[in-house]
């Protein structure tokens, strides 16, 4: 009966798998979470016992949705990444070449077909793209229709079996095995790094979330301060605090730059907590309980760093670069990158494309994001027009393609999509005007997409999933494992003694590298702090990209191996 209702309703089996797999991929146990695509697309191989079968329309649909969202959102990071963070990026090709060697070896030992190499690949790189563009790429070998369908379930078969492996190796990886071979106390290290990039000490946890970066005091301004100009205060202090207003005689004035202060007045100060308790003394004297004339300094403005020359430069740097009424009164408060909050610390280095949170008074913040870029304004419209055109040349991309060394390979609908998205996402970075993907919109695009196509394709494998467990065994994880030390390592030894990179960073960019979010944030509870986030965001940015690319490779490569 359950038979005959699946594969009469297809679609039952779609959302079964996608309600049961999420739930199954949002349990965790300690840092290792299976997330919701790799338990969608458990519970389809299940399914898939019973005969349902989703339309290749629908699933060819779904995946170039996600993958173009994919390349739009990574996009302007993409680009900022490739020149800048060389040393972090060469980590990113360390991880391409090894597991594509480790894969082609593995093929000729143990005489794998395209589709298990590739779903090894998928797999161990914890990397999901890679199922649909090695899939499509399998699609077009010139073999019998039977044999195309037996590889393409393979790769989602031996993706499964991997990707648990590989996981858990990655996260133990980066987080317990990496420091105990450094000989290397992680927590110190990441402390140290802290307070080197300009944190304000070695806080605990609990501490750094309590105690406000920001405040507003008043003051009545004492002898030391009469007749001395703001701004001189506020240099004083490396601009670190603002004098927003200012009460005279009863009358509150907005003052500027160079508003002379008067012994009495009482001044509304808003900045950096430890600026303002560093000033405190020579200000004068704070008045608890006052009124806080209901000044806006609290106002919260999230903008896009499209700006040239702070490409590169760290926050203190671009303070020292603004004259004293351009930057006064603006405080970067955080900076996302590829949907990470990295600390924003004095010496963090910012990527065009960064994010960037500004607090302080309305006025400021506006002239802050008119400087610095274009406000990211809330909105909600899809411009549909902007996706169909970038979609449709993604496609046409994908049939561009050729013969290396006898090899054939080709973009694909996937590759090309991919590549379409890169470019179409950098275009709407430097004109923001064109091309509305709002972030919550793009995320759809991604997880149901990707959630739609992985379900999909393990409805069909389902009935060749045992075949394969059964002919490798236990020999599918542990190439797995390897496929993830090999590549560790070596970004390990290459990042430290060679690139002489800091240990947090390096070990968040080995996570990066492998594209694993459980990883970085089981990196993030041991050290204490963020600082693992700034070198993760660099390679994912470029595993992101690169690995889905090399789907078509593995296929090519692996059925002239076979």
């Amino acid at each position: 009966m359950a038979s005959e209702l699946l594969q009469s309703q297809p679609e039952i089996a779609l959302f079964l798998s996608l309600a049961i797999g999420h739930l199954i991929g949002s349990f965790k146990l300690g840092p290792i979470q299976l997330g919701g695509v790799c338990g969608t697309l458990i519970v389809a191989l299940l399914l898939g016992q019973f005969g349902p079968r989703i339309d290749a329309d629908l699933k060819n649909i779904a995946f170039a949705l996600f993958i173009f969202a994919l390349g739009f959102t990574g996009g302007p990071q993409f680009f900022a990444n490739v020149g800048r963070g060389w040393r972090y990026g060469l980590l990113s090709i360390v991880e391409i070449v090894s597991v594509l060697a480790l894969v082609l070896i593995a093929v000729v030992l143990m005489k794998l077909d395209a589709g298990t190499a590739a779903g090894l690949l998928a797999g161990a790189a914890t990397e999901s793209a890679v199922i649909g563009t090695a899939t499509e790429a399998i699609g077009k070998l010139d073999v019998a229709s039977a044999e195309i369908a037996r590889m393409q379930s393979n790769v989602v078969t031996a993706y499964s079996v991997s990707y648990l492996f590989g996981l858990i190796t990655i996260v133990l990886f980066t987080s317990q095995l990496a420091p105990l071979a450094l000989r290397v106390n992680l927590r110190e290290e990441a402390e140290r790094l802290w307070r080197k990039l300009g944190g304000e000490g070695a806080l605990e946890d609990g501490q750094r979330e309590a105690i406000a970066p920001l405040v507003a005091r008043v003051f009545r301004v004492g002898p030391a301060c009469d007749g001395v100009t703001v701004g001189a205060i506020e240099l004083r202090y490396g601009s670190s605090l603002t004098f927003e207003q200012v009460e005279r005689d009863g009358v509150p004035t907005t003052v500027g730059h160079d508003f002379v202060l008067a012994n009495g007045d009482i001044a509304l100060v808003f900045g950096r907590r430890t600026a303002l308790l560093a000033a405190a003394h020579d200000i004068g004297i704070e008045i608890a309980g006052r009124d806080v004339f209901g000044a806006a300094t609290g106002k919260r403005l999230d903008i896009v760093l499209t700006r040239k020359d702070a490409e590169g430069a760290t926050l203190a740097e671009l303070r020292q670069r603004a004259k004293p009424e351009q930057g006064r009164g603006i405080y970067i408060t955080a900076i996302t990158r590829l949907e990470a909050t990295i600390p924003a610390l004095p010496g963090t280095r910012l990527n065009r494309g960064d994010v960037l949170t500004l607090v302080g008074a309305k006025a400021d913040v506006e002239r802050g994001a008119t400087s610095l870029g274009y406000p990211l304004r809330p909105t909600q419209k899809t411009d549909f027009v902007y996706l169909g055109i970038g979609v449709l040349i993604g496609m046409a991309l994908g049939h561009i393609g050729g013969r290396v060394g006898g090899i054939a390979l080709s973009l694909g609908t996937g590759g090309g999509c991919l590549l379409s998205g890169l470019l179409f996402g950098w275009v709407r970075s430097r004109h923001p005007l064109v091309g509305s993907l709002p972030p919550a919109a793009a995320q759809i695009l991604k997880d149901f997409g990707l959630a739609t196509f992985i379900a999909a394709v393990g409805l069909s494998a389902g009935p060749d999933a045992i075949k394969l467990v059964r002919e490798y065994g236990i020999a599918l994880p542990l190439v797995g494992i390897l496929m993830v030390l090999v590549p560790g390592a070596l970004s390990l030894v290459i990042g430290r003694y060679l690139l002489k990179l800091d240990i947090p960073m390096l070990l968040g960019a080995i996570a990066g590298q492998q594209c694993s979010t459980p990883a970085i944030s089981a990196l993030v509870g041991v050290t204490g702090n963020s600082t693992p986030v700034i070198g993760y965001t660099i390679t994912y940015a470029l595993s992101n990209i690169l690995l889905p690319l090399m789907g078509p490779v593995v296929v090519g490569l692996a059925s002239t191996l076979g």
